[in-house]
């Protein structure tokens, strides 16, 4: 770098270099911005929202084609004759407390409570593989008694609904289980929060619509 000699000032001996100029340092304060954050957690929910709507209308089509073949038959037994009423209780009962303790949970989220949010969470898995067992068990049975799909158009109906919810619970015992192993990971992140969140929609929606099977299908064809 080329330097210029001066002249010092009297009393002074000898030239002087004058030195460059050094450039001024900015230093920049990086601000996070929140604005794309919550727009992926509107977009998730709304997402979310779009596919329980899809699954509403799935079910609304299982409902409407069990109404039209729920009288049926063909000459084969008819509900009450194939379905043990007390068991049908207890399993609606189990998934009806399995929303219950969901709801425990989603409040020792919001009290930034992990070990409560697990322990909830744990108990609601419960529940919900106890109903599981007992849809099951009432399959085999039908199935041993050979009230199948194919005896009859309202058994046909009856399994694919019925069928369908039970496989609905079954993955949500799934999701339920991978993200208790996110949390004890990773803790109350806001992704997970958002996680707990989209999964109680899901659990509390597949209630409102076993509340449906129970009524139009088992006590229907009680009654009927």
């Amino acid at each position: 770098m080329a330097t210029d000699a001066t002249f010092p000032p009297e009393g002074e001996s000898g030239p002087r270099l004058a030195t460059a100029t050094q450039a001024p340092v900015y230093e920049f304060d990086v601000i996070e911005d929140s604005h794309d954050h919550a727009h992926h957690e509107t977009g998730t929910m709304l997402g979310f929202w779009i596919y329980l709507m899809s699954d509403c209308l799935l079910f609304g089509v299982l409902f409407a084609v069990h109404a039209v073949l729920g009288q049926n038959y063909a000459a084969g037994p008819a509900p009450s004759d194939l379905f043990e009423l007390e068991m049908i209780l207890l399993a609606t009962f189990m998934l009806l407390f399995s929303s219950i303790t969901y709801g425990f949970a989603m409040i020792s989220m919001q009290k930034g409570s992990k070990s409560g949010l697990m322990i909830w969470l744990v108990v609601t898995a419960v529940f919900g593989l106890a109903f599981l067992g007992l849809s099951i068990a009432e399959f085999e049975h039908l199935w041993h008694i050979g009230a199948k799909p194919s005896a009859s158009a309202f058994l046909s109906s009856f399994w694919v609904l019925v069928g369908t919810h039970g496989l609905h619970v079954a993955a949500g015992a799934v999701w339920l289980a991978v993200l208790l192993s996110q949390i004890q990971m990773h803790g109350l992140t806001e992704a997970n929060k958002r996680r707990v969140m989209c999964l109680s929609l899901f659990w509390h929606f597949l209630d409102l619509v076993w509340i449906g099977v129970f009524s139009f299908v088992y006590l229907t064809g009680f009654l009927l």
